[in-house]
């Protein structure tokens, strides 16, 4: 699991960027806020595909936690009016398990192809469980493709470098792609969970105010909230992926510092010391203001 080369120090984002959107989107209601926001900021991003991600719930499997996704993102586009053909595409069927693996999927194959296809670096977003994403890593070193400055990847997951855990659910869900992730990106951005993207809450309240009457999309994210909840009386939720996308956007809502890389113990689901450490960029917070009212105006505009 070696980088292909050194790690350059990680560049914020800057003018419009070739991206991609790997999400889980059917596991909660954030991911369909964070898509919503990407499909929505064409002027800040050239979105280049959405990658389906396993994810598991009960006795479900990571297969069926991909279908899920898959229909979800279709529906999000279908409610947009916005058309997917060549945009979406199937990811992993299963998770790594304990061994360092390809798990072979169409997201895979695209996101190599796309990486590779120009000169300007890809951003892939990463927003669920690491598997397609460290697939295609361990698929570009078998097939000696180098990677180097064509790809940056932005993931949501695991907790702050500092805490004493690393454990949270896109991590933990496929540990080993996690490890992957973090290892071998040839540039990576990490944006935690608490204490970062735990910012990002919003309420029923709000959101009656800024989606109610915003057509099909104002009412489908409108409605899952809703549903999320049986009692909203002081209740706010974390809209968590809304963090990752939003960098994208405008860097400077989400402020971020260089800092040496860490490895996962995948056994503890804990941070520990890397002895050949590379640059990481880390996010330090988040200013959730903007962010909200970057999305509520681009839907506003959406519906007029």
């Amino acid at each position: 699991m070696a980088v292909s080369a050194r790690r350059a120090e990680p560049p914020p984002p800057s003018g419009r960027v070739r991206m991609v959107l790997d999400t889980d989107t059917y596991n909660e209601i954030d991911d369909q806020f964070a898509l919503v926001h990407v499909l929505l900021s064409s002027g800040q991003m050239d979105v280049q595909g959405v990658y389906a991600a396993p994810f598991v719930h009960a006795d479900s499997s990571p297969n069926q936690g991909m279908e899920e996704s898959y229909a979800e993102i279709l529906r999000i586009f279908d409610h947009l009016k916005l058309d997917s053909a060549g945009l979406v595409y199937k990811g992993s069927t299963e998770y790594m398990g304990a061994e360092p693996r390809v798990i072979p999927s169409a997201a895979v194959d695209h996101l190599l192809e796309t990486a590779l296809a120009e000169v300007e670096p890809l951003y892939v977003v990463a927003i669920g469980a690491a598997t397609n994403v460290a697939s295609a890593l361990l698929k570009a070193q078998q097939e000696g493709l180098d990677l180097t400055n064509r790809l940056r990847v932005v993931w949501l997951g695991g907790q702050p470098f500092h805490a004493d855990s690393a454990r949270e659910y896109n991590l933990y869900q496929d540990p080993v792609a996690s490890r992957i992730l973090i290892a071998c990106s040839p540039s990576l951005t990490h944006v935690a969970c608490y204490g970062i993207s735990s910012h990002m809450l919003t309420s029923l309240a709000e959101l009656e105010i800024h989606l109610q009457d915003r057509g099909a999309i104002g009412h489908y994210l409108l409605s899952i909230f809703r549903n999320y909840q049986d009692d909203h009386f002081g209740y706010a939720k974390e809209i968590w992926d809304l963090a990752a996308t939003a960098y994208l956007v405008n860097p400077a809502w989400v402020p971020t510092r260089v800092v040496p890389s860490p490895l996962l113990d995948v056994d503890t689901l804990t941070w520990v010391p890397d002895p050949d450490p590379q640059p990481v960029r880390e996010a330090t917070m988040v200013f959730r203001n903007p962010i909200f009212q970057d999305l509520f105006t681009k839907i506003a505009a959406r519906v007029k």
